[in-house]
């Protein structure tokens, strides 16, 4: 079992940009230290103040990071899909503690990485430097998109905007992988209102939702919603 868990290790973090570069046996260093975690629907990776130890890699299902406001609320800050990585940028900070919590939102494997050893071993790696860079940057513009859709963007632009970047290019019918209520929560919108949105759209004839599953009728009346 061991043995198929370096395996499936291998073959996952080979396919990701910050491990592509590295040579055999920094490779092979980082699989010796990276482990496989099973997770339930609903169960925690860490907590917000958690010390610092790793950074992971999704294999399957999905990882929300979030935090809580004083009174309770989630805000869900990013969701992890497969073959996504999460928390490898604080490696790079002076922060000891987790700024967010993580938690799966359905049955989820990731890989986890030591966070220390990875960092130690960079010092021999200017060219997975330099990709760490290129990945930060990439999150960072990510992060400022995110913040001009929440501000500027109405509720229905939001929803309309996401459902299009979750539209697979060759079909209009897919399922959502996460919770409605999820999603309101990434779109800084009630899920009262994702609904009332949906009904509206639907009625209009540009979509229908059935349970996850999502069918887009009218592709250009979407994208008109997204623009405002």
């Amino acid at each position: 079992m061991e043995h198929d868990n370096t395996e499936i290790i291998k073959q996952n973090l080979k396919k990701h940009h910050l491990f592509s570069k590295l040579s055999e046996l920094q490779f092979d260093q980082v699989c010796a230290f990276s482990q496989i975690h099973q997770l339930s629907a609903g169960q925690l990776l860490f907590n917000q103040a958690d010390k610092i130890t790793s950074f992971y890699m999704v294999l399957s299902g999905s990882i929300k990071l979030f935090r809580l406001s004083p009174d309770g609320q989630e805000k869900i800050i990013e969701i992890a899909k497969p073959g996504g990585v999460f928390a490898e940028a604080l490696m790079f900070t002076n922060k000891t503690d987790y700024p967010v919590s993580s938690a799966a939102i359905s049955e989820t494997t990731v890989i986890s990485i030591n966070a220390k050893k990875f960092h130690d071993m960079l010092w021999d790696s200017t060219a997975t430097c330099l990709l760490l860079l290129g990945d930060m940057s990439l999150r960072l513009r990510k992060l400022v998109n995110e913040i001009n859709t929440l501000t500027l963007q109405s509720g229905t632009c939001r929803v309309a905007s996401y459902l299009l970047h979750e539209m697979p290019e060759n079909t209009r019918d897919f399922k959502l992988d996460t919770t409605k209520k999820n999603i309101a929560a990434s779109l800084s919108i009630k899920p009262e209102t994702f609904s009332r949105i949906i009904k509206n759209m639907n009625n209009q004839g540009i979509l229908s939702i059935s349970g996850n599953h999502v069918s887009i009728h009218d592709v250009d009346a979407l994208k008109q919603k997204s623009i405002g």
